[in-house]
Parts: C-alpha cells; structure tokens; sequence
C-alpha cells in the first residue's frame, strides 16, 4: 500500500475514532433534565381525554400521563414536568429545537416524520384512526354523502392528507376549511362554517363532548387511516430514547403483571421473578437506563398502568378500548419483555 493512501486511512480511521469519543461524551437529555428538576413535555392544550387542563388547571389525559411516567423515572415525582402547550404547527420545531425534551401530543408515527424531521417515535400509547363528523340532522351517513361537502381541517397535518388522498380515490370532490388550532377548527364546525370536520376519531369525541347538546352530532362509520400515536423525543440520543420508550412500555408491563397504583406498595414482596425484576427486587434494570432501581415501581405507584390511566382519561368519552388493549386481550398494546 503506498505511503498516502496508508496516511488517508489513518487519518480517516483516527476522524472516525474521535467522531465516535465526541459522541460518546456527548450529554444525554436525561442529564439536562435532571440539572433542570423537572421535564419539559410538549402537549395539546384541548385534547379531552389524551391531554387538557381541569377545572383547577391541573394537567389531565393519557399523553399527561406518559409525561409523568418519565418524571417518575428520573426523580421519583410525577410531579416534576413542566407542560408546553404547543399547536400542530409548531409541536415537531419545539421537539427539534430543545424547547421541550419529550412530545407526547397525538402524533402519528410516520417513515418521514422519522426520516426528514430527524425524530425518532420510542413508542405508541394509543391507536385511532381518523375519521369525521356531522351534524345528525344533516342526514349525512357515510364518506360518499360528503361530495362537494365543506370540511374544517387543521393545517400541516397527516389529517389533512389523509382527506386530500381518500377524496382522491374516491374520485369525489370537496371543499377544504383550513383553520389551525383545533379550538379554532371546532368552533368553525359547531359555528356552520363546514358541513363536517375531520380528525383523529378520539379527537372527535373529545370535540362532541365539548357541544351544548353532544348527542346533536355523530361521528361517521368510516375510518380511512391508521394512526399510530406516539411518543417521540430528538433523534441520536439513545439513552433518552430508552429512559423513555420503557417508561412509557412501562405501564402496560404493569397491567400485564396485574400491578396498580392500589397494589404497587404490596408489590416488593412479590415472589414473582418477572415483579422482581420490574420492581427493581433484582436484575438491576434501571441502571442500565441510569436510573435507581425502583423506576417502573415509581411509575405505577404514582400514575399508575396503561388501564387505569385509560380508564381514567378516555373511556369517560364514551370510547372503548378497542385495539388499544392488551395483545392477550386481542389488542395492540404490547410491551417487550422487561429482562
């Protein structure tokens, strides 16, 4: 091998050793977050069921609750999140920009939102669909009796091309009502702006239940995407990614083992080898996530599992389950195995 070329390998070897040292002392997210005290967890501002502010304006829904499973992890308080409200537009640019560590707000896991935004999806907490909905006097009962039809669509948004392709190959037409933020969406509907709206099916129960007489609309049988919604944190951080991916598995682990927050301080004492190891009893899985031992514990004890916190959020909208249950119960929801 000639002198040069020996060189340029050289030299290319000891660029890729000291790429591979930079980042390997690169600081994870978790360090931020624990220098900082509490998570920064970007959300929906009025997302009934999944994630909304109560009466109190405390923080309520299923996306809350896996914001406070992470701050569980990391500090033993579910407590310690701060929650940003962020619109449809602006939720991925606050995710890449540092302006929240965490992005549980109703976004479907796509191949390019993964590719091109540089996001990496660590796990889905709920499966919808998208759909749409009328009013019941419009005598309206299916996709088909929407052409020509005026339909309130948020912008930037799988929703909206989901709409444009399904209308395409149906080869029917519409008009399209763009307004963003789903506030501004929902009042357009309910005010007559558009014959119907369309979004995420539990996103439409949540708006039904937000009418002065919810019973006056219905959401149609037509379902024409698939919606994984997901979790997602920065690309290229790999322990964050994990701390909370199996934050989030985390809590249906829980409902699999049958553990609660009713049980959880019961749950030490436990013989099971697989409570065990979930509890931190043995394995020594939380340092392998640079966390104590008792992290999945902390989790249910303070949230609680995947059922309570549906149970608690969603199914008061009138929604069941469905495929978001269990994979033993003939759902969705599956956690690999906590070894």
């Amino acid at each position: 091998m000639a002198r040069n070329t020996i060189l340029a390998a050289a030299v290319a070897i000891s660029a890729s050793i000291a790429s591979s040292a930079a980042i390997a002392q690169a600081p994870s997210a978790l360090d931020t977050v624990k220098a900082r005290g509490a998570l920064r967890c970007g959300v929906n501002q009025s997302f009934a069921g999944f994630s909304a502010p109560d009466t109190r304006g405390e923080w309520r829904g299923l996306d809350v609750d896996a914001c406070r499973a992470v701050a569980a992890a990391i500090f033993g308080d579910a407590r310690a999140v701060q929650f940003v409200p962020l619109t449809a537009t602006q939720r991925f640019v606050a995710l890449q920009s540092g302006e929240v560590d965490v992005l549980a707000r109703n976004a479907t896991w796509s191949l390019t939102r993964n590719t091109q935004l540089k996001l990496s999806f660590v796990a889905t907490n709920y499966h919808d669909g998208q759909g749409f909905m009328v009013k019941r006097s419009s005598g309206i009962r299916s996709i088909k009796d929407l052409a020509g039809a005026t339909i309130c669509v948020q912008p930037g948004t799988l929703t909206e091309q989901n709409l444009a392709d399904q209308f395409r190959r149906l080869s029917i037409g519409f008009r399209p009502v763009v307004i963003d933020g789903i506030e501004q969406v929902s009042q357009a509907y309910f005010g007559g702006r558009c014959d119907a709206i369309t979004s995420d099916q539990t996103q439409l129960a949540a708006i039904r239940s937000s009418a002065t007489t919810p019973t006056d609309h219905t959401i149609l049988p037509d379902t024409i995407s698939k919606e994984p919604l997901s979790v997602a944190v920065r690309a290229g951080d790999e322990l964050w990614g994990n701390v909370v991916r199996w934050s989030v598995y985390s809590m249906m682990e829980a409902e699999e083992l049958g553990l609660t927050s009713r049980n959880a301080a019961d749950a030490i004492a436990s013989t099971d080898p697989n409570v065990q190891r979930f509890v931190g009893k043995t394995g020594n899985l939380g340092q392998t996530l640079h966390l104590g031992n008792e992290w999945a514990l902390n989790i249910v004890r303070l949230v609680g599992n995947y059922a309570e916190s549906f149970e608690r959020n969603v199914a008061p909208l009138g929604i069941d389950r469905g495929v978001n249950r269990l994979w033993r119960d003939g759902g969705l929801l599956i956690s690999p195995p906590f070894r």
